[in-house]
């Protein structure tokens, strides 16, 4: 059976991915990831380089990746060999860890000159999902998810957080890996098969699937229904509001 939230009635807890699913800040992910990477290859390759698709490079190679994993994933993909660096690598460095913090200062920048905006269905379902006494958690790879959701003032939709600082100080790997869930269903006090995934990326989707969790909920905002299916999804809706009102068999 499900709830009126469109969840198995097992279902004890919600884990939210952040960009995507919570934001609108996937589109700007991309374009800072497009306008780091262009710039490294012109640099390497010259003007005849082939640029960084913010769409289907986005979603095969950084999409809900931690940051350095999203860089090497891509360059792999190009043969690209670089030296790993360190995390406090200044951004013009020539390391993986250099083009990351690079990302992330231009990331920082668009949501300063663009904003932050939330999707509404979201946030409509999470007051939902509380109000039915489900608890819920933020599950994301920015280490900027806090200041985030400080920004649409919904810090207090969420009991947990396990974002890229704390799978950092838990020496915690990132998705595809579901070790950022399961410790965000650990910190709740249930066990995966009583927790709902809610995901964008197909590295999420992985990471539910992986991690045997009861219910996985692809959120479908760029046309990937089908690939969200194969990665592990129960159900995908282009919207969380879809699911309100929902019951039924599932």
């Amino acid at each position: 059976m499900t709830t009126t939230l469109g969840l198995p009635e097992s279902i004890q807890a919600c884990l939210f991915d952040l960009d995507g699913v919570v934001t609108r800040t996937a589109v700007v992910h991309a374009a800072a990831w497009k306008e780091m990477f262009d710039a490294f290859l012109r640099e390497r390759d010259g003007d005849g380089f082939r640029p960084f698709d913010a769409g289907a490079d986005y979603d095969e190679y950084v999409d809900g990746r931690p940051r350095a994993d999203g860089v090497r994933a891509f360059l792999v993909s190009r043969d690209v060999r670089l030296p790993e660096g360190g995390p406090d690598d200044p951004p013009d460095a020539q390391t993986v860890h250099g083009l990351g913090n690079r990302k992330n200062e231009l990331l920082l920048e668009k949501i300063r000159t663009q904003g932050v905006q939330a999707y509404d269905g979201t946030l409509r379902y999470l007051e939902a999902a509380r109000a039915r006494g489900l608890r819920t958690a933020i599950v994301s790879s920015s280490a900027n998810a806090r200041d985030v959701l400080r920004s649409i003032g919904a810090e207090d939709l969420f009991d947990v957080r396990v974002d890229g600082v704390v799978a950092a100080e838990r020496e915690l790997p990132g998705k595809p890996h579901p070790d950022t869930f399961l410790a965000a269903a650990r910190d709740l006090g249930v066990e995966p098969a009583g927790a709902a995934v809610f995901e964008d990326a197909l590295a999420g989707m992985d990471a539910g699937r992986s991690g045997n969790f009861g219910y996985v909920v692809g959120v479908d905002r760029v046309g990937q229904s089908d690939a969200l299916y194969a990665h592990g999804a129960d159900v995908v809706v282009r919207d969380l509001e879809d699911l309100l009102g929902q019951g039924g068999h599932a």
